[in-house]
């Protein structure tokens, strides 16, 4: 029976600052999590001349317990990260982004990367975060012994099937390939 998830709502944070391509106005990047946070549709949280941070939208993380070695991996890198997944059209107006996911696992982050259609942000995990990770890994997870693949008894070398090219009718050298049926070519 598969287990459901522990979810956590965490707020992402994403900055606009302005862009210096002449193509578009506005760069975006997301740049913190709220582990906890309420609901929030833009809310404004900083400003700093053009520069402007807002509580974007809160996402619920799903953590689960299937997915520890994944999160296992993720902390034990350098930077312990979060990967928060969201489209974006390329008119840079914060209306046209669209937050998907949020993920400690970097094996669904890669899956996303692989799809090219979403953008994934690494974002440093923040230290709550951390340790409720680390807590749920430490009650959940279960090492999997491995398992070494035993070989068939069965002797396959003592038969020659599907040697050769079926095409050619001889059994003189069966690695040849057929001779051309035109003139002057063999």
């Amino acid at each position: 029976m598969p287990q459901s998830p522990t979810t956590l709502p965490v707020g992402v944070v994403i900055r606009r600052t302005r862009s210096k391509s002449r193509w578009v106005d506005w760069s975006w990047a997301v740049v913190g999590l709220l582990p906890g946070a309420g609901p929030s549709n833009w809310k404004e949280i900083y400003r700093k001349g053009d520069s402007v941070e807002y509580h974007a939208s809160t996402l619920s993380l799903e953590l689960w317990p299937s997915d520890t070695e994944a999160y296992l991996m993720e902390l034990s890198s350098r930077e312990p990260s979060a990967y928060v997944v969201f489209t974006m059209d390329d008119t840079s107006k914060k209306e046209d982004i669209e937050f998907n996911l949020i993920t400690v696992s970097p094996y669904e982050a890669q899956d996303y990367l692989d799809g090219g259609e979403a953008r994934v942000e690494r974002v440093a995990m923040p230290r709550m975060l951390r340790d409720i990770v680390v807590d749920f890994c430490r009650h959940l997870h279960t090492e999997e012994a491995f398992i070494k693949r035993k070989r068939d008894k069965l002797r396959v070398d003592q038969k020659q099937d599907g040697i050769g090219d079926a095409r050619i009718r001889q059994l003189s050298d069966v690695y040849r390939s057929p001779k051309s049926r035109r003139k002057g070519l063999t």
